[in-house]
């Protein structure tokens, strides 16, 4: 019997749990992801590889005014078992 009182309990604050986080909890959670996603594009200069942006624009090194391009995503090098 105390068993399944505990079991009750314990289901009625996770139930409470859940609801107290409510909507606004979630909202800011997926927002936080979606930033986190957007800001892994990287843009650099053609010439200088050394200008790193996180927005699109032009680079700012005196003379060059070369629109910045998205930085190729380097993948994960493979490896071989032999």
């Amino acid at each position: 019997m105390k068993k399944v009182m505990l079991m009750a309990v314990a289901i009625l604050f996770s139930v409470g749990a859940v609801f107290a986080a409510g909507p606004h909890t979630i909202k800011a959670a997926t927002d936080t992801a979606k930033k986190v996603k957007a800001a892994k594009v990287i843009y650099t200069c053609p010439m200088h590889t050394e200008v790193v942006s996180y927005k699109p624009g032009k680079c700012p090194k005196p003379g060059c005014g070369m629109t910045l391009v998205k930085k190729a995503a380097t993948k994960k090098p493979t490896t071989m078992k032999m």
